[in-house]
Order: C-alpha cells, then sequence, then structure tokens
C-alpha cells in the first residue's frame, strides 16, 4: 500500500472540499480522508494508478498549492528515461 500526505492551505472551504471529492473520487484505487481542520489530505493506493505529479495537479486546478509531507514513494514517481547528448 502507497501512502502520501498532502497539505493545501485553504482546503477548509466546502467548496474546495466538493470538488477535490469529485477530481480524486474519478481515480481507480484510491481512498483518502480530508481532515478539514488541519488542511491535511490523507491518500492511500493500493497500486500506483497516479503519479504525484497529477495529484498535484489536480490541487492546483483547484487553486490549491499543495505540500506533499513525507518522503514522496518511490512508485509514484514518474518514470522518464533521459538520454545524454552527444557533442
Amino acid at each position: 500500500m502507497l501512502e502520501l500526505e498532502v497539505y493545501a492551505a485553504g482546503l477548509r472551504d466546502l467548496d474546495k472540499i466538493l470538488e477535490l471529492d469529485h477530481q480524486l473520487s474519478a481515480i481507480p484505487g484510491l481512498r483518502y480522508k480530508v481532515d478539514r481542520n488541519h488542511d491535511l489530505v490523507y491518500l492511500e493506493l493500493d497500486q500506483p494508478t497516479i503519479t504525484f505529479r497529477e495529484i498535484r495537479a489536480i490541487f492546483r486546478k483547484l487553486s490549491l498549492d499543495p505540500r506533499f509531507i513525507g518522503a514522496i514513494p518511490s512508485e509514484l514517481r514518474p518514470k522518464t528515461k533521459t538520454q545524454p547528448l552527444d557533442v
């Protein structure tokens, strides 16, 4: 199981919570809990079906600035391959 904790100032607004619920409920295998009193969202995934960049984009779309608490699991980091430049 993968766990991620996000602090997002301004999350106490009920409209933002409802929109966040709408966005997160569309992600398969994601369970989450909102701590409205502390502007925190606890996320749990059985498998990496989304990257942390996509999660960050969801929060930013709602005009929230997400701050990830603790280490981001490596499974949630995008797997990009880089190639060295030939000079």
